[in-house]
């Protein structure tokens, strides 16, 4: 196959063009085809020909009825067209070049992301030994720790952890050695507790469990003491999350707790967080009329906003984030006429770039497409998070994976599962 160019094969500026590349994630080939025949003048008989499929029916889905739905069909189609498997949610086809080592991909993230980091990073002053804190330090520092936030959009916890823990660990020590007012105290013990958070999450995503309890623990602390309750609040439901799915009760009781610390007059934003955090906790527990109220809550958090500015630390939670989470919660409580459509939306709208949370993302549709039967669906979402996730210094996309593998192979004669499985053992 890879010495062939079929007379069907797309030029690369139609594949890249937005509806497209938007037809191509939602498996709209009849979409395809039209834009096939009108812009690159390939002929539905020769679409039929390659694709195997009728050409009356060819005609009927470019007029926008009826779906290709079968494995064999989507990647017939994808041969056809040489469309690239990530396009269309398959294993990179054998068409295709090579994929990337890892480690190069990864360094060049690493490399990339610090260099643009480097752009615009504030530049700190730090007070000589036994120097007074300036007034101005803490809102330079929280401007610093938010620039550095932007590491974890392309970077698992393995690579960022050191960096994040080290920032937390510079500012915890110059609370103890330097001078400063009570009003700028509160200003750097807030920061430390957004500090602590992002170091904790670090750990957490790099499979340091303990390291991350400790660091949320202290970040409670230093938000409690700084009179910063929505940070307080937020260092509470990482706590409930690290508590799941081992103590579940214990997980919603903290959860709960995080949002009454935080307050009603917690930043839209940051209720809506805390509010989708929640719900996470409820369904993990099985409790769906609970986890349907704290959605409802999170959305009407989210309604309120006004264009007002959030805290950066919960800046991220927007609509399709609020998909997502209902998505989520939704395949844990194995509801998946309610999961996949959400995610499914959702994920369509998902840069690839997030490589990290889209695979995991990608992890509970596949497990909602196992719940309803749809296993060759399950399979080539899985073999997509699992290319996603290759790479990135992350354990918690393999390890969502592994249960939805395990069930795959009860059905390992089937050629999308053989593929997956195949692909996860390599």
């Amino acid at each position: 196959m890879t010495g062939h160019e079929p007379p069907t094969a797309l030029p690369r500026e139609l594949l890249e063009r937005p509806d497209v590349r938007s037809a191509l994630a939602t498996h709209d080939f009849g979409t395809v085809f039209h834009v096939a025949r009108t812009e690159a003048g390939i002929s539905y008989s020769m679409i039929a020909a390659e694709c195997g499929i009728k050409p009356e029916r060819v005609g009927t889905l470019a007029k926008g009825h009826g779906k290709v739905t079968t494995f064999e069909k989507v990647v017939r189609i994808a041969d056809a067209f040489r469309i690239p498997g990530r396009m269309v949610g398959l294993a990179s086809r054998p068409w295709e070049a090579p994929p990337e080592d890892a480690a190069p991909r990864r360094e060049f993230l690493k490399t990339t992301a610090a260099a643009s980091l480097a752009v615009g990073l504030p530049e700190l002053s730090r007070p000589s030994a036994g120097g007074r804190v300036g007034s101005d330090l803490p809102e330079k520092l929280r401007q610093r720790t938010a620039r550095l936030r932007r590491l974890d959009d392309v970077l698992g916890g393995g690579d960022t952890f050191r960096t994040y823990l080290g920032e937390y660990q510079s500012t915890r020590a110059l609370l103890r050695a330097r001078s400063y007012t009570e009003e700028t105290g509160r200003g750097l013990l807030s920061v430390l507790a957004e500090q602590a958070q992002q170091a904790g999450w670090a750990a957490f995503d790099g499979g340091r469990h303990a390291e991350a309890r400790g660091l949320y623990e202290a970040s409670h602390k230093a938000a409690t003491d700084a009179r910063d309750a929505p940070l307080a609040g937020n260092a509470l439901a990482f706590l409930a999350y690290q508590e799941l799915p081992g103590d579940r009760q214990a997980g919603v009781q903290i959860a709960a707790r995080s949002c009454a610390t935080a307050g009603p007059d917690a930043a839209p934003g940051v209720r809506a967080l805390l509010y989708e955090r929640l719900a996470w906790a409820h369904a993990v527990a099985g409790n769906a009329d609970e986890t349907e109220r704290a959605l409802e809550a999170a959305q009407d958090a989210l309604n309120e906003a006004d264009g007002a500015p959030q805290p950066d630390w919960a800046a991220w939670v927007d609509e399709t984030e609020l998909q997502i989470m209902s998505g989520r919660c939704w395949t844990e409580l194995r509801r998946p006429l309610r999961a996949v459509p959400v995610l499914e939306t959702a994920l369509a709208r998902y840069d690839d770039s997030h490589a990290r949370d889209k695979a995991l993302y990608l992890s509970w549709l596949a497990d909602s497409y196992l719940a309803a039967g749809e296993v060759e669906q399950a399979a080539t979402v899985a073999g997509r998070a699992l290319a996603l996730s290759s790479g990135v210094a992350s354990v918690r996309p393999r390890e969502r994976l592994e249960p939805v593998l395990r069930r795959l192979g009860e059905h390992q004669a089937l050629p999308a599962v053989a593929e997956v499985l195949d692909m996860a053992r390599s």
